[in-house]
């Protein structure tokens, strides 16, 4: 609990260096694009366009088709994506910023953790792809429970910032997890229900299977409240703060206990 604490005290005293590496970032970005943070809206927009294509055709001819699509699967797509995204960059950032480590005193996980909230910005630019769904789409959008969908983004935060926290301690002295991180995203695409509904699968153990996976409750909670105006089943908020506060207490575990270590494999 005490190291919780700490961790909270410092990220206080450092908010200041934390807001000017998410601008630092944010800018560096988008420094050269033409397009700007409209990419942040187009990008989704054509992935999901691409994909409404090739699975919504796919689907309907099987008589699988789910209602309203296209706003179904970029949901799921934005949220994966913000979980690739944060955990993937706070996998390198320690090791990146090493060159300042060693000039300074700044607490390593400053550097996961901006990279986290730096994806999060993105994430919520990348929520305008989504209203432009709904309106094109002419979808119904449950303005009632909405607003309740940010808590399973706020659990999807912590739960990525756990994640990233053990992926950076583990990258400092194993380089190979990179690769292996980017085949398990690859292979967690396809059991997060993010273009296809799980419920619809005959195979009793594939349903199972993605019913363990913490991304597909995030996206499902996520759904309900904006998409199906279902708001949060009790199963909903207990699932999401749990897996977030594993991947927290694991992360956190691991990063600490490593630390000390990290300048010597820099």
């Amino acid at each position: 609990m005490r190291t919780i604490k700490n961790y909270f005290v410092g990220f206080w005293r450092y908010r200041y260096l934390l807001q000017n590496l998410i601008s630092r970032d944010f800018k560096l970005k988008y420094r050269r694009s033409v397009l700007g943070v409209a990419w942040s809206v187009l990008n989704p927009l054509l992935t999901c366009l691409v994909m409404w294509a090739v699975f919504g055709s796919l689907f309907n001819s099987r008589g699988q088709g789910i209602e309203n699509f296209a706003v179904f699967l970029i949901i799921g797509q934005l949220m994966f994506n913000f979980f690739r995204e944060s955990t993937t960059m706070a996998m390198e950032s320690v090791l990146k910023n090493a060159p300042l480590l060693r000039k300074v005193y700044i607490p390593k996980y400053v550097f996961p953790l901006e990279k986290t909230c730096f994806a999060l910005v993105n994430c919520i630019f990348s929520f305008v792809a989504l209203l432009i769904v709904v309106l094109i789409t002419r979808a119904p959008l449950s303005l009632s429970t909405a607003l309740l969908a940010i808590y399973p983004l706020v659990m999807l935060f912590f739960f990525s910032l756990g994640i990233g926290l053990l992926l950076s301690a583990l990258y400092v002295f194993v380089r190979d997890i990179m690769h292996i991180w980017e085949v398990f995203c690859t292979l967690l695409v396809y059991g997060s229900a993010i273009f296809y509904d799980p419920t619809q699968m005959g195979i009793a153990w594939v349903q199972y299977a993605i019913n363990l996976n913490p991304i597909y409750w995030y996206i499902t909670s996520f759904r309900s409240c904006v998409m199906w105006g279902e708001g949060l089943t009790p199963n909903m908020l207990l699932i999401d703060f749990l897996c977030a506060a594993l991947s927290m207490t694991l992360g956190l575990w691991v990063f600490k206990a490593n630390q000390d270590k990290f300048v010597l494999y820099m």
